[in-house]
């Protein structure tokens, strides 16, 4: 074995990698300098122009660029896409601040304090303008990926990181002398279509794909892979840079992939502690020092880069801040994460390198530009971040009272990972306590046989919920029945929500579902929700919610909504809610008061009849979720009783819900007010 220097052994180097990158992170965190900095660092140390330890090699930039583009896609995936479109003004006015400051500045400096050319001066400020999110994993680590700011940073992005990559494509199509208006058609051509393939194309395989490989895990993994890479491509033939292609994918597969579900949990666990630090070491792997103090030039282009890039960038930042009103610590968040430049900088000054138009010194100080501002971005956002996060925490609302704890009952092994992933959308994430599946058998001879067998079957349902990083605690009862073995762990747990699977088969007209349920429904107040989950929750279009009259006055009206509105969030499917006026009116005055935000339309009928009709309206993927009450509540009403029939007989391609919301039992006393209010409007 050859342990010469630099290391050549594939098994050595790729050791070595990965020991830096456990290593100097939590080496680092002792001292509260972000793992991002270390590795950068880590990357000088051994590359080439280091202790040459390590050749920058093409393993190291194929991993180097898979973490690249993971950063972007990780990025379009994560955002809040309702607040990117409620934000998308912001977006393109911070996007072209963020450009027209620095490339402006930086030509004029360019131009008349370095006497560069035109072309070479505009060249070189474009370093300035782009900028890459490398201090994202940070903002996500914090929670803080749907902050406003983070949200207009990212869109910004899109919009200067585009721009800049347009004007290159000008300047090296203008010194080859091709810019007619050929050139300009083709160009908005190839844009329109590779935009239209990624954002409506790829959507629509990908619904499909998860469809066909809903318990093939690994091999979603492998096709969200496929995608990243095949945007990217599509890009580059576009003539855009690789990194734009991959936020449209993570935009693209947004609404598909959602964030509690172990599909996103793999994709950022394999990100931030593979290919995104990967992508860290090499571009330390750049930085030549020695070059850059012994050559006159390139230090005076460093020094004027050094400078000008944070200060244009700050300058973006705060224009932005005064504008919209932003506070100090976001328009510090702003700052910190634009002001790192990576890998648009490197596509500039590479391009520009190869045409003649910039020298070496021009690359040696895009490379300490590099680095350098990626320490600036880097420390600015985690010193932020974590002040901005600790402020938040203190202004979140509790959404509810007390903390959810989810029952899931298993019958059939068939539904066991669609109700477990359900429950995991509908926790909120600001509880801690675990989703607890729940295996009821008969109290007979073979009590411990089935309990073992149940068991058994439960276990990898488990593994599956439990990589999404939800705490998930089995629980077996033995009982005279299944409905009292469920309504004990109900009250042992303190359970506040029940999700049940359903065969939609009603067998005598005298039960709503059967016999398990309805003496559920009968002998608990708290919220119970039957389902029948035809499509992978994932591919949900949109979520059809029908509502009675009097929902608003029962007593588990806003914790309803806010489980509806969390399934949207983690499914990125708008709502349509369908409900008499007065009650829409205070639907709306609910859903706009709380958080998260939505996409919501609200539709009027005229009775709750009109279900069995609606069917012509619906799409394949939509779901329908409709609010139920108990006999002799508030919101009851006699057609109620025939909903579950209805969808049992009209629906069968669609995904259902029934909730029957925590609500005063007949037993219980209805507060006067309420009572009185109930009857001002008697008809659904």
């Amino acid at each position: 074995m050859n342990l010469t220097l630099p290391f050549e052994e594939p098994v050595l180097i790729f050791t070595l990698v990965l020991l830096v990158i456990l290593v100097v992170p939590i080496m680092l965190k002792k001292f509260n300098i972000p793992g991002i900095v270390g590795l950068i660092v880590a990357g000088v140390i051994m590359g080439p122009n280091g202790f040459h330890i390590l050749e920058r090699d093409a393993s190291i930039v194929l991993f180097g660029t898979v973490g690249l583009l993971y950063i972007m896609f990780q990025a379009g995936l994560e955002i809040d896409m309702i607040d990117f479109k409620r934000y998308k003004v912001r977006s393109v006015v911070f996007g072209t601040l963020t450009f027209i400051i620095p490339i402006t500045v930086g030509t004029l400096v360019f131009l008349y304090l370095h006497d560069y050319d035109i072309k070479p001066a505009i060249l070189l400020a474009s370093m300035f303008a782009p900028h890459t999110l490398l201090a994202y994993p940070i903002i996500s680590r914090l929670g803080l990926s749907k902050n406003e700011a983070v949200t207009i940073t990212i869109g910004g992005t899109l919009i200067t990181d585009t721009a800049v990559l347009f004007v290159l494509a000008i300047i090296i199509n203008s010194t080859k002398g091709t810019t007619d208006a050929v050139f300009w058609i083709v160009m908005v051509l190839k844009m329109i279509a590779f935009v239209g393939v990624v954002l409506w194309l790829f959507p629509q395989i990908a619904k499909w794909m998860f469809k066909q490989l809903e318990s093939e895990k690994g091999a979603q993994y492998l096709f969200v892979l496929t995608v990243i890479f095949a945007a990217a491509f599509l890009s580059e033939l576009a003539g855009m840079e690789a990194i734009i292609g991959a936020f449209l994918a993570g935009l693209a597969l947004n609404p598909l992939i959602p964030h509690t579900s172990p599909l996103m949990n793999r994709i950022e666990f394999v990100g931030n502690n593979i290919f995104i630090p990967f992508f860290l070491i090499s571009t330390g792997m750049l930085v030549d020092l020695k070059t850059l103090f012994t050559d006159t030039n390139a230090m005076l282009i460093a020094a004027t880069i050094i400078v000008l890039s944070p200060l244009t960038k700050y300058a973006a930042a705060f224009f932005t801040q005064k504008v919209f009103g932003f506070s100090l610590l976001q328009r510090n968040l702003i700052f910190g994460l634009s002001s790192a430049h990576a890998a648009a900088t490197l596509a500039v000054v590479l391009a520009g390198y190869e045409i003649g138009l910039l020298g070496e010194s021009a690359l040696n100080g895009a490379v300490v530009l590099i680095l350098s501002s990626s320490l600036v971005s880097s420390l600015s956002t985690e010193k932020v971040g974590k002040k901005l996060a600790i402020l938040e925490s203190r202004r979140k609302p509790d959404l509810s009272q007390k903390p959810d704890k989810i029952l899931v009952p298993i019958g059939n092994p068939k539904t066991i990972e669609r109700l477990l992933d359900l429950a995991v959308m509908l926790k909120n994430p600001l509880h801690k306590a675990p989703i607890y599946p729940l295996a009821v058998v008969i109290d007979n001879e073979h009590a411990e046989e089935e309990i073992y067998k149940k068991n058994k079957m439960l276990q990898e349902a488990i593994t599956h919920a439990s990589a999404t990083d939800n705490d998930v605690q089995l629980v077996s009862k033995i009982d005279v029945n299944v409905a009292s073995g469920i309504l004990r762990a109900i009250k042992e747990l303190m359970i506040t929500e029940v999700i049940l699977g359903w065969n939609a088969k009603i067998t005598t007209s005298n039960r709503i579902f059967g016999s398990v349920l309805d003496n559920l429904l009968s002998n608990t107040d708290e919220m119970i929700l039957v389902c029948k989950l035809i499509q992978p929750l994932n591919t949900t279009g949109r979520l059809v919610v029908i509502v009675p009259t009097n929902a608003e006055l029962e007593r588990g009206f806003l914790r309803w909504i806010r489980a509806v509105k969390l399934l949207s969030t983690q499914l990125g499917a708008p709502i349509i809610f369908r409900a008499r006026r007065r009650t829409l009116n205070k639907l709306k005055q609910a859903v706009n008061s709380s958080k998260p935000a939505v996409e919501a339309t609200y539709q009027q009928y005229t009775s709750l009849n009109e279900i069995a009709n609606m069917k012509s309206e619906l799409k394949k993927d939509d779901m329908v979720v409709v609010i139920s009450a108990r006999k002799k509540t508030i919101s009851y009403n006699s057609n109620m009783d025939y909903v579950p029939r209805v969808l049992s007989k009209d629906y069968k391609e669609n995904s259902f819900i029934v909730v029957y919301p925590e609500q005063y039992s007949e037993h219980q006393t209805v507060p006067v007010k309420q009572a009185s209010m109930a009857y001002e409007e008697k008809e659904i």
